[in-house]
């Protein structure tokens, strides 16, 4: 598999004349063809970012004699200052 570091580089690149384009020049094509790349990226960026959350967990996963997990630690009730009474009702 290739690095995937390098297919974001190589994306970014190919959209750099299409950027120009888009920017210097008002073209429209090119405005349509920068929001399909950028799209495009972000699919890509968001698979590689899921791809290292599960190398990451996997790892975790399989460590030997791993520590228990620890308890999630119990909430704190909202300090009495901060709840706002009710306005009183104006009279007239």
């Amino acid at each position: 598999m290739a690095n995937p570091f390098n297919k974001l580089k190589d994306l970014i690149h190919s959209l750099e004349d299409d950027f120009e384009k888009s920017y210097d020049k008002h073209n429209a094509a090119a405005g349509t063809r920068v929001r399909k790349g950028m799209q495009e990226l972000k699919n890509h960026a968001q698979a590689i970012r899921l791809e290292v959350q599960n190398m990451k967990n996997s790892s975790k996963d399989g460590a030997a004699a791993a520590p228990a997990a620890k308890a999630a630690p119990a909430k704190k009730a909202a300090p009495a200052a901060a709840k706002k009474a009710a306005p009183a009702a104006k009279k007239k």
